[in-house]
């Protein structure tokens, strides 16, 4: 199994305008790298002290050798702004910009103004269109540095990941299911690669795995994820000759790349040819950091990718699927918890969700959608079996995407809520969510903004990270559940 989410080195680098004392940068720098160690963060202290670009070009040699992926750029006084801003270009990773607050010495030899330094340094890498990592509040002490420092790490994984990312799809998409199609122009703008196969492409690559010596092992690894009585053991084998396809098509077709998802198809065919439905199979590799999009959805896919980067953890993506019955919100009390009918739905989708998010019943099923459409009528389920079915697990999440638009424009959403401890009385892979001002979100973003139904979940609370990503991806447009107090452009003021 190859390691699809990248490891974050960062490297600091002081830089220091020649007319002010070089020793305030080099002893601020060492103090940031000091309390580094102690929070066991992986930070390289870069030696050298820029003050022009062959220092640059030092700093740069230097970090790449010690095998820094990421950079954060620390102005320890007001600091030379061309060679400080051409880090990020000669760099070959995401760059953090921060700056040194005064306190540690007298105002006199000891100010450095990196608080005005911090200024040029904007200025200057907007002037040569680079970009950087310039948190909300950039200048701090060393401790309040290194906790930004800490924050910038899951924010360049993601960077790193998409920079470093192929998508291979095994489609098209099934008729009447268009609305997760979208434009590739902008994954050549966000520097992903893209590899696109039919599912003839797959099947004939599955009939060569057939008694491959390895799927005794990965049915025995299912059968201990699942347990006894949670799982079909007749088709045990035909999903682990599916599941090592997979990472064996990854493996060979990555090319360029150094990470790898996928987005497929997986109805209305490939259960009949397969022999069983591969939901259950893409929640191992989600789970393992590798998501499986249903559907052929890319975006989707990729927006599972960066948030299984961001959070380090398992993702999932769903359907926003259907409203919240009034009985269960009066029956459950839901309105207890804070929440309007409105700020619920149900997020659903087959069964690709991994069994580490859902609740202990979760167990192997069979589609019932697809049992409907595509075996005989009050037949026993056959080749619709391979779901991972149960209401996923209460807690804290994030709800996203990142989408190209049908004009070629990327956007993105953000919204952070919770996946309520509510039994759903439902079948799939499912949980009753609970995002503040839903409704409107729903309307005025999810619509207005023409989203498809596809969303990513993260398992945690990741939208300031998130939202951070996107904008050193570019994303321009980037939009989240807006309070009540915060109209919508698009809002009826009158409603």
């Amino acid at each position: 199994m190859f390691q699809n989410i990248p490891e974050v080195k960062l490297g600091i680098v002081a830089v220091s305008r020649d007319c002010f004392p070089i020793e305030l940068s080099k002893r601020r720098r060492s103090a940031i790298a000091e309390i580094c160690k102690t929070k066991e963060l992986p930070v390289y202290e870069v030696q050298t002290i820029v003050e022009n670009e062959a220092d640059m070009l030092k700093a740069v040699s230097e970090a790449t050798e010690a095998g820094c992926n990421a950079l954060t750029v620390f102005l320890g006084n007001f600091g030379p702004e061309t060679p400080e801003t051409l880090l990020a270009k000669y760099f070959d990773g995401p760059c953090m910009f921060v700056a040194a607050a005064e306190g540690d010495g007298d105002m006199i030899n000891g100010r450095g103004d990196a608080y005005c330094g911090m200024l040029n340094c904007s200025y200057n890498l907007a002037m040569r269109h680079l970009k950087g990592y310039i948190p909300e509040y950039p200048v701090g002490d060393a401790t309040e540095l290194a906790d930004k420092m800490a924050e910038f790490i899951p924010i360049a994984r993601a960077v790193i990941g998409v920079k470093n990312l192929k998508i291979i799809t095994f489609g098209p998409r099934p008729q009447d299911f268009f609305a997760c199609n979208a434009p590739i122009k902008g994954l050549y703008e966000l520097g992903v690669e893209i590899e696109e196969n039919s599912e003839l492409d797959l099947l004939v690559a599955y009939k060569q795995h057939e008694n491959d010596p390895r799927i005794p092992e990965v049915c025995a690894d299912m059968a201990q994820e699942m347990g006894e009585g949670k799982y079909y053991p007749e088709l045990s084998a035909r999903m682990a000759q599916f599941e090592l396809t997979l990472l064996d098509w990854a493996q060979a077709h990555k090319g360029s790349r150094k990470y790898v998802v996928f987005a497929n198809k997986c109805w209305p065919a490939f259960p009949s040819q397969f022999g069983f439905e591969p939901c259950y199979v893409n929640s191992r590799l989600a789970a393992r950091g590798i998501p499986v999009a249903c559907e052929v959805d890319i975006y989707g896919a990729l927006s599972e990718y960066i948030g299984a980067c961001v959070s380090n953890d398992a993702v999932t993506l769903l359907d926003i699927n259907n409203s919240v019955p009034p009985y269960i919100y009066e029956e459950d009390g839901i309105g207890k918890l804070g929440y309007k009918l409105t700020d619920t739905f149900m997020g659903f989708h087959c069964g690709n969700t991994p069994s580490c998010k859902m609740c202990a019943e979760r167990a192997v099923k069979y589609q019932l959608i697809q049992h409907r459409l595509l075996e005989p009528a009050g037949s026993e389920p056959d080749f619709t079996r391979g779901t991972l079915e149960g209401d996923i697990a209460a807690g804290n999440v994030t709800f996203y995407r990142l989408q190209c638009d049908s004009e070629g424009v990327l956007r993105a959403y953000i919204a952070q809520g919770e996946i309520l401890p509510v039994a759903t009385r439902s079948f799939g892979g499912i949980a009753i969510f609970a995002i503040p001002e839903m409704g409107r979100f729903y309307r005025h973003v999810l619509i207005e903004k023409h989203y498809p139904h596809h969303g990513a979940v993260a398992f945690a609370h990741i939208g300031k990270a998130l939202f951070e990503v996107f904008k050193l991806l570019g994303v321009d447009d980037i939009a989240y559940n807006q309070p009540k107090a915060l109209p919508y452009a698009t809002e009826n003021p009158f409603a």
